[in-house]
Order: structure tokens, then sequence, then C-alpha cells
């Protein structure tokens, strides 16, 4: 059974055996089959100077490796003051922009010299671009936003998120760092292959896509993943990647020509995109590769190492698609991937705080670029200089 208190003792307990300074800020990711208001209130209630921010999710990843389960929970706890945090308790798609610019001007009137930024929002109506587009436009496109998009276990149906000690459906908060000591490097992959013959946007507007080569898009995109009128959202998921293909410099560094997209919800004929989509865009088909992810995941985490020059990072946070998780390889060759992204990292054979979630879409720069992505492993890797 899922005995919600419980997980929040064991994960402060874990988090804070060595800590003598009380925690400033505690994240959660948890799985939907926790009840969040008790969540929220019962960490309050244990570390009532702390702030929480919790996010629904499809399983976790932690030090202690990887679990998908309804019963998963995972901690972060940060101490001290450098930081600032904002949130939104209504963002949709039409909102992103307006919403994510209120948050930025409500950071930046909090702390001076902000230079990366924990992002987490709603998974199921979203326009994520205008979020960055919002975001870069008062805090400057040299702030590197990392997080991601919540989820529940699949299905589509509903995602949570907190802060300010309220449970959101709709909602979304950033978490700004200003320590000046502190450096981030993110990247993100994901090893699928478009195929076929691409769709075109004939009609759209904003995230929402009306028609697919002249034709209404949510029968025409199940018609072409070979599934009945009555499918949804969530059995589209494992199987309806959409690829946009890269520019020639994007995809050399990406180690793929394409950036894929996930349908998260539908109205009637109308998809509901994870960003901007404009008419004439191509999306094609996707098959997954499993032997491409372990190389690409390989070939990532080297880049990223190489970069590192040597230094050894203080916290991972980390994010994965949720049709990367059970649903799309076994848990054997799931936790083996895992493994093979963490042991790089480790110093002297322990692995640093690291908080990992499967949710349904992931923030992290692309050829230097602040980027939204689906389908991907995406690490956000944290250095004291």
């Amino acid at each position: 059974m899922v005995n919600t208190k419980r997980s929040v003792s064991e994960c402060l307990e874990i988090a804070l055996q060595d800590v003598t300074e009380s925690p400033s800020v505690l994240l959660f990711n948890a799985s939907v089959g926790h009840d969040f208001n008790e969540m929220v209130d019962y960490a309050k209630s244990l570390q009532p100077n702390a702030q929480i921010l919790a996010a629904s999710c499809c399983g976790v990843v932690g030090r202690e490796g990887v679990s998908e389960s309804m019963k998963d929970m995972a901690l972060m706890a940060i101490t001290g003051n450098d930081f600032a945090i904002a949130g939104s308790s209504q963002i949709f798609g039409y909102n992103s922009y307006e919403e994510c610019r209120k948050m930025a001007i409500q950071l930046k009137e909090q702390k001076e010299g902000i230079n990366m930024l924990y992002f987490l929002a709603s998974g199921i109506d979203i326009n994520n671009t205008e979020c960055i587009r919002a975001f870069e436009e008062i805090l400057g496109a040299e702030v590197t936003i990392f997080g991601a998009t919540s989820s529940d276990n699949m299905k589509g149906y509903v995602s949570y998120q907190s802060f300010g000690n309220e449970v959101m459906e709709h909602g979304a908060f950033a978490l700004a760092f200003c320590d000046p000591t502190l450096s981030i490097d993110t990247q993100a992959t994901h090893g699928f292959l478009a195929i076929g013959e691409p769709l075109t946007v004939t009609k759209s507007h904003d995230n929402i896509i009306e028609e697919l080569d002249g034709k209404p898009a949510w029968p025409t995109f199940l018609a072409r993943l070979g599934l009945p009128e009555t499918a949804e959202c969530g059995n589209s998921i494992p199987v309806g990647a959409l690829a946009e293909v890269l520019s020639k410099s994007d995809a050399k560094e990406y180690g793929n020509r394409h950036l894929l997209r996930v349908v998260t919800k539908h109205e009637g004929d109308a998809i509901f995109y994870a960003t901007s989509c404009p008419v004439g865009t191509q999306l094609w088909l996707t098959v997954r590769d499993e032997e491409r992810i372990f190389t690409e995941m390989d070939r990532m985490v080297n880049a990223m190492i190489e970069r590192a020059q040597g230094k050894k990072p203080i916290a991972v946070f980390h994010a994965d698609c949720l049709a990367r998780g059970r649903y799309l390889t076994n848990r054997v060759l799931k936790e083996e991937l895992v493994h093979q992204m963490q042991t790089p990292f480790y110093s002297d054979g322990v692995c640093p705080p690291w908080l990992g979630m499967y949710g349904f879409g992931e923030f992290a720069r692309l050829n230097g670029k602040n980027t939204y992505h689906n389908y991907t492993t995406a690490l956000y890797v944290i250095y004291r200089d």
C-alpha cells in the first residue's frame, strides 16, 4: 500500500542524515499513487522553515537507482539562501508566455545574479517554447533552463505540481539559483529514428494542431499509428513520438537529425502539442532503437565528463521521458541504463545527490540554446567552481 507519510519521513531521514544545517527548500518527485496534499502538509510539519516544491511523475531515479511504481517518492534538499522561487497556479498553452514572464520578473526582483533556473510545469497542456521565450526575455538567454514537465502513470489525464503549500493540476514553479560559485552543464539524448513520409501541419495556432495533411489532426494521427478511433493519448504515447528535423549544426551535437515531440492531450479532433507548431511544420513518425539509446547515452555522458575537466558534481538533476522507462524496455535494461549514466559521475565510488523523474518532457541546452525535448534522457550536472 502507498504510505505517503512514511515515504516523506524516509526521504528526509536519508537526505539529511549528514546535514547539520536545516534545509531551505525540499524538492519532491512522487508518483500519482501518493496524496499530494498529505505529502506537502506532512513535509511542512517536519520541516516548517523549508519551502516545499513538488511534482508528480511516473517513477523516480535517485542514488539508490531506478523505481517505477505507484509508491515512488524522491527528494532533493537544498540549504542556504542563494535562490529565488516563483510560481503560477493556472498555466496553459494560451497563457504560457504571460505566466512565465510574471514568474521571471518575480525572480529577478528577489535576487540578483541568477545563472540557472529549475523549471517544473504541468505536462498536460502547456506551450514550452513560449515558457523559454519569456524567461529568456527577462533573465537573459545565458541563464540555463533545466527541469521537466510533470506526468501521471502515462494516462495523460492529470499531473500535479505544488508550491506555496498549494497543490495544483495546471501549475508551474521556477527555482532560480544565484550562487556565483555554481555552474551547470546540461544535455539530452533520445535514440529514436524517423521513418516514412512526414505529416504536414496544415492548420494550427500556438501549440494546438487542428489539421494534418488537410485532414482533422487527431484521427489522422491515430490512423497513421494504426490505432483505433477510440484510442486515447495514453495509448499513443509509447508509439507516437513525432520528429521535427533539426539544423545540421544542432543535429551534429544532438547525435540525431530530429528532435522529438509528444501529444499529451486532444480535444475533439485537435491535438495539443508540447510547443508552438506553425503551419508547414513536417512531422515524422519514429521507431525506438534500444541499441542506439545505449550508444547515444554513452556519447552524451562522455561529452559531459570531458567538458567537466576533472571536476566532480555536487548534485545531479535528471529528467527522463516516461516512455523510456518500463514502457520502453524491460526493467533489467532500464536499471543497466541508469547505472551506465550514473557511474561516470561517482566520486570515490559514491553517487552524488541525484534527483530524477519520469515525466512528459525535458528542458536542456542544445547547441548552446535553451531547448524543450521529449522522449529523452536529460542530465543537469551542477558543479562548484
